[in-house]
């Protein structure tokens, strides 16, 4: 093995993910295939480290791996990708706003049912008569 090559185990290591988050990065095309030893271990170099971590700080970021793979298809092409990294940044902002607002709807929910039903020897009496349980069956939310 060439000294400026590393093994899957090192590369993932390198790049701060799993062997086998780097085995599922090659399935979907994000790197390329390595060239394999005669006993058929896989050899990575610099740039696979960098495309890896790449990939990893794109994942923290929220960018799913479809994107990164247009990411990484035009930054082959030899264009510069951050126009579209900037709109992929946009639309996840937006889905994240999104998923807020109806998180904070599903809480005020949760509060409201809650505490339009508090434990009680009435509501014990509605649950003894109710399929499973009367605050649920008797919320106004749904």
């Amino acid at each position: 093995m060439a000294s400026d090559t590393l093994t899957a185990g090192q590369a993932a290591s390198r790049a701060g993910i799993t062997r086998k988050a780097l085995r599922l990065y090659e399935a979907k095309g994000l790197v390329d295939e390595p060239p394999r030893t005669p006993a058929g271990y896989r050899l990575y170099s610099a740039d696979d480290v960098a495309v890896l971590t790449f990939i990893r700080q794109a994942r923290a970021l929220g960018l799913r791996l479809d994107d990164i793979a247009a990411i990484l298809d035009i930054r082959r092409h030899g264009t510069a990708p951050c126009t579209v990294v900037r709109t992929l940044i946009d639309t996840r902002i937006g889905e994240i706003d999104a998923a807020s607002a109806d998180l904070r709807a599903l809480r005020r929910s949760l509060v409201s049912t809650r505490d339009a039903h508090p434990i009680d020897r009435a509501t014990a009496t509605a649950t003894a008569r109710a399929a499973v349980c009367s605050i649920v069956e008797h919320s106004t939310e749904c």
